[in-house]
């Protein structure tokens, strides 16, 4: 039986949760792929710029090898990355993507962010001063490349992450195939309901990273941070379910309409993950979780990236 999924604009449907693949590290994310897949997800998520995507492949052509799961089957995610906004950077990105994951096509593909960086060097080409170096290429030519990727099957659906609603507005109001689909950072304590509010409008399916609240992160959470996980209105409704505080989390999720790519690479947990559609939350529980919003955003760029215009965290919603 297939994991449920969320309908896309374009017309294909995206499993609710997805496997993430950011900060999973070569020589882990291959197997952490095989014990996912063997556990019910069909929903992975990459992206160029987490420098693991050939593993990926790898991991993906073993599995598809196998026979056990059909391509049709899998729901493949990828993003270009920032120094391959232009057009023709845009193509090219698309075609190492393809090649790395070796696939004929991607199920969706996103542009990660909206601030391009200078093209042809580093995956982050800072300057003397430590801040990024920008190119001054417009995301919608990105997207206009998105699109001619698009008809030409290279990718099923496309859509953009980390863009505010004013930018997304932009993309649609210009698009001639509309984003399908919009990732942004999204938990209890970051719940994004403006931004929730206004794709549902349009028909935009809306992916949560770090579902969790990303607890294994040394680079952007700091000592003292809130951890979603040992909240005390997550433990109690866990404890009434019978479930890890995880699983809650992301059983929130799906009672949302919402997508998740939590991330792991330990066999237990990610199967723990997954094992979210054998029980309901109680309306009251929804708004509870609702509740425990604080704004909180953990993955910050704003001191390296605001003074680029298309930095989303200059406007956040």
């Amino acid at each position: 039986m297939p994991p449920p999924s969320l309908k896309l604009n374009s017309g294909h449907s995206i499993p609710t949760i997805g496997l993430g693949t950011w900060q999973s590290k070569p020589g882990e994310v291959a197997a952490a792929i095989k014990t996912a897949v063997a556990a019910g997800y069909r929903h992975i998520d990459c992206a160029h710029v987490y420098q693991n995507q050939k593993e990926v492949g790898e991991a993906l052509k073993e599995i598809l090898d196998e026979g056990k799961v059909k391509r049709e089957e899998l729901f493949i995610t990828s993003k270009i990355w920032n120094t391959f906004h232009s057009e023709a950077k845009t193509h090219e990105n698309v075609g190492i993507i393809l090649a790395d994951l070796q696939l004929s096509y991607v199920d969706l593909m996103l542009i990660h962010w909206p601030q391009g960086y200078a093209e042809g060097g580093e995956l982050f080409p800072a300057g003397e001063n430590g801040k990024m170096r920008y190119s001054d290429v417009d995301y919608l030519e990105t997207w206009k490349a998105l699109e001619a990727a698009h008809k030409a099957g290279k990718c099923r659906s496309i859509g953009v992450s980390n863009f505010t609603s004013k930018q997304i507005q932009r993309v649609w109001d210009a698009a001639e195939v509309k984003p399908a689909c919009l990732q942004v950072e999204l938990h209890p304590y970051f719940t994004q309901v403006k931004l929730r509010e206004f794709c549902k409008e349009k028909g935009i399916v809306v992916v949560g990273y770090s579902p969790l609240g990303n607890p294994g992160s040394a680079f952007f959470r700091k000592d003292g941070d809130p951890n979603v996980l040992t909240n005390e209105v997550v433990a109690a409704i866990a404890k009434a379910h019978g479930k890890t505080p995880a699983q809650i989390v992301l059983r929130w999720f799906v009672e949302s309409g919402l997508s998740a790519i939590p991330k792991s690479v330990t066999p237990q947990r990610i199967s723990e993950n997954f094992a979210v559609f054998d029980f309901q939350l109680t309306p009251e529980e929804v708004s509870q979780i609702d509740g425990l919003d604080k704004n909180w955003r953990i993955v910050d760029l704003s001191q390296r990236d605001c003074d680029h215009p298309h930095c989303p965290f200059l406007d956040e919603f």
